[in-house]
């Protein structure tokens, strides 16, 4: 329960930082709580799942995999916008990965 409690918290914490650019560029409201919630869901699921890979690899994986339906109707509208959120997950992803990894064993 530790090693989850663990990730849900940082997700949340990604979740915050994820929204600080769309906060900037004025994204509405439920794109933001959209993004809170899928960084929730992420750092639940990078600490649920016993992947036996590298805990930056598994983050950034789990993240990818959270975001493909979003990325499928936000790229439908816009492409070019899936180059920053991309860029924004894979980071977060890894960093998810690697500090619940971390903070868990400790």
């Amino acid at each position: 329960m530790k090693r989850i409690s663990i990730g849900i918290l940082l997700g949340a914490l990604a979740g915050i930082i994820d929204m600080v650019p769309m906060m900037i560029k004025k994204i509405p409201a439920e794109g933001k709580i959209s993004a809170f919630i899928m960084w929730i869901v992420i750092g639940f699921l990078v600490s649920a799942i016993d992947l036996k890979i590298n805990p930056v690899f598994r983050g950034i994986v789990v993240a990818i995999l959270v975001l493909l339906p979003s990325a499928v109707l936000i790229g439908w509208n816009d492409p070019s916008s899936l180059v920053p959120i991309s860029l924004m997950t894979i980071l977060l992803g890894g960093l998810v990965g690697y500090a619940t990894d971390a903070l868990a064993k400790k």
